[in-house]
Formats: C-alpha cells, structure tokens, sequence
C-alpha cells in the first residue's frame, strides 16, 4: 500500500483569512477558495499543502499537533512572522532553541533555530 501526504486540516474561525495570512507567511499560493474551505500549498501541483476549514467552535487549547519551521536566519524569521500578526506563544515549553509562535487564531507552530553545518 502506498500513501501520499494530502494535506493538513486546519480549523479556523475565518478559513479565508487564515489561509491568506499562512500563504504570505510561507510564500505559497491559495489553490482553493470554495465557500468555508481554503486549500494552500507550495505551488498548485504541489502536496502538502493547507486545508482550511470553517469551524464554529474556538480554540482552547495547546494544539495535539503543530508545525515546525526550520529557517536560516530564526531570528529575522520571527521579527518577519510577527508583523505578519503572528504572537509568541507559551505552551510549557520553557527556555529552548526554538520559538513558539501562534497565528492569528491561536495555532501554535515553532520556528527552530538554523540548522548547524
């Protein structure tokens, strides 16, 4: 049996908005913009990409499952991220090499520190 990764399913209060802030944020293109559903990805005949889904509920909890960034430059990668709107976030993590960043809706994800040669 063979599988290929899809995508990722994402809740948001406002998927189109979310997946437009995610898109500028990695550089990718939205692919998809139905009614209550955004799907982006690196480039459209690409995979993985992002799936964006209207939820009515909030979120209230530290995500089960979150995304890791690994960037040349962390430091710069994060003052980028932040005035994307992007916070910092405190899950437990306590003083690491990686950030904890969450999106506008509260998703956390790390941004980790550039990989050493």
């Amino acid at each position: 049996m063979t599988l290929e990764w899809e995508q990722v399913i994402v809740d948001a209060a406002d998927p189109a908005a979310l997946s437009r802030w995610w898109a500028e944020a990695l550089g990718w293109t939205v692919v998809d913009g139905a009614p209550g559903e955004y799907e982006i990805r690196p480039a459209p005949d690409r995979l993985p990409g992002l799936l964006f889904l209207a939820v009515p509920d909030r979120k209230v909890v530290k995500n089960r499952l979150h995304l890791d960034f690994r960037p040349d430059d962390q430091e710069a990668e994060v003052a980028r991220l932040l005035a994307l709107g992007a916070r910092h976030a405190d899950v437990g993590q306590g003083e690491q090499s990686w950030v904890t960043l969450a999106d506008p809706e509260g998703n956390e994800f790390c941004v980790l520190a550039a990989r050493r040669s």
